[in-house]
């Protein structure tokens, strides 16, 4: 059951987390969720989507895993940043990291946060987290990767780590 989480408890610690801030792509957030479903990570989904949950193109691409998987909406960013412990280490996958993930050291209770397809991560929430890249060739003819291609990247990566 998929519902605007209100809870005041803390993110739990024992697994890792996916965040997609307003994600625009069903097929995307489909795929990320059975992503999770498949990995054991939580996904967060912040508001405002750019789709219905039920939307027949994210049904298709996900929806029926999504029974197999702890996933949670936010209304805002700042409601779900409330949820978050000041100790939990977050982590923005953005063009503009500073650091690629192959530079960090990822472990159970971290926060992996993606930005919408169209935009990526906004310079409010990237003061908030550290900012990763994931490394692409330099003559790349595009800008970035589809965003769940690039969720599934950081997510085996902190996995290979030992974040599981």
């Amino acid at each position: 059951m998929i519902t605007i989480d209100h809870l005041s408890a803390p993110l739990d610690r024992d697994v890792l987390h996916v965040v997609l801030v307003e994600p625009e792509i069903p097929p995307n957030t489909g795929n990320v969720a059975r992503l999770c479903a498949c990995t054991g990570c939580q996904l967060h989904l912040i508001h405002p989507l750019g789709f219905t949950i039920n939307d027949r193109t994210l049904r298709r691409a996900g929806l029926d895993y999504w029974q197999y998987l702890k996933v949670s909406e936010y209304a805002d960013w700042p409601a779900f940043r409330q949820r978050v412990p000041a100790s939990a280490r977050m982590y923005g996958f953005t063009t503009r990291g500073v650091r690629t993930l192959w530079q960090c050291s990822f472990r159970v209770g971290d926060v992996l946060v993606f930005g919408p397809e169209t935009r990526g991560l906004p310079p409010s929430i990237r003061a908030q987290v550290t900012g990763v890249s994931i490394p692409m060739r330099k003559d790349a003819p595009v800008r970035s990767l589809n965003l769940a291609s690039a969720c599934a990247v950081a997510v085996y990566e902190a996995l290979r780590q030992g974040a599981n």
